[in-house]
């Protein structure tokens, strides 16, 4: 494999790596070009393991017979760039986790219908624009039996680096696909949802929710649980339209739970048992 020190920071290999913003990367125009950057030994792994393809990877010189001995192994052809932690932090503008960051093939999106496949359960994001959020929701669906993760297009993408962080590479565990624009409004998501085969269950507090422990959501053989925004949480449309809305019980006259919490408090309490 190619191992290319860097001493200057205009290197044109290393552009994805720090000149490039998140949008970008993503490529929305040419989807067969998009880009993501995996951050730390331990999420490269993940992803190279659950079949991504690496594109170059930008490693601190201690590290190439140290912590990523193995994935610098792994890299076939791909260029490697190595430098010392202060030259790459000032290229990235911020100190690598572990000190790698692999560059890797956005993979093409799925239909819903595939993402979908021989789920049972699923959470339908609607809206989640917090990096940390939209990360440890994924870890908590990998964790807690989620078969697949939809999410509408004005919500954080997954492969964001920071998200994929926070999840610990569970982003590349659970099948996960976008909701398009003209299919997430309220009417269009639910016959969505029943074209799928599942029954909605809406997270939010209203007069007529029902206990997540209701014995009616865990006998539902496919359910698709709807999340809502960190701020003002789902539209009163995907609620009034879900054939369930579901509060979490409290204590102590709290009323709710930030969003990555009460998707793994409802993650455990509807996996399938």
């Amino acid at each position: 494999m190619p191992i290319l020190p860097l001493t200057s920071l205009s290197h044109p290999g290393v552009a994805v790596f720090a000149s490039l913003t998140e949008a970008q990367l993503r490529n929305r125009l040419e989807p067969e070009k998009g880009v993501f950057i995996v951050e730390s030994p331990k999420v490269i792994r993940v992803a190279l393991d659950a079949g991504y393809e690496p594109l170059a990877l930008l490693c601190e010189q201690r590290h190439i017979e140290g912590d990523a001995k193995d994935i610098v192994a792994r890299m076939g052809d791909i260029p490697i760039y190595t430098g010392a932690r202060e030259l790459l932090a000032e290229l990235t503008g911020y100190t690598l986790t572990r000190g790698v960051l692999c560059a890797m093939r956005r993979p093409q999106p799925r239909p819903l219908k595939e993402v979908c496949r021989g789920a049972r359960r699923i959470v339908v994001i609607d809206g989640v624009v917090d990096t940390t959020n939209i990360g440890a929701i994924f870890r908590s669906a990998a964790a807690l039996g989620i078969d697949a993760v939809l999410l509408t297009t004005n919500s954080c993408d997954p492969l964001n680096r920071r998200a994929v962080r926070v999840s610990m590479g569970s982003v590349f565990l659970v099948p996960w696909g976008w909701i398009e624009e003209n299919d997430a409004d309220a009417a269009t998501l639910q016959e969505q949802l029943h074209a799928l085969g599942f029954k909605s269950a809406a997270m939010a507090l209203t007069d007529n929710s029902v206990s997540l422990d209701d014995p009616r959501l865990a006998a539902e053989e496919r359910l698709a649980l709807i999340m809502g925004t960190e701020g003002d949480g789902l539209p009163h449309a995907t609620i009034t339209a879900a054939d369930y809305v579901v509060r979490i019980p409290m204590a102590h006259g709290v009323d709710s739970l930030n969003v990555a919490a009460a998707s793994a408090v409802a993650f455990w309490e509807l996996r399938v048992r």
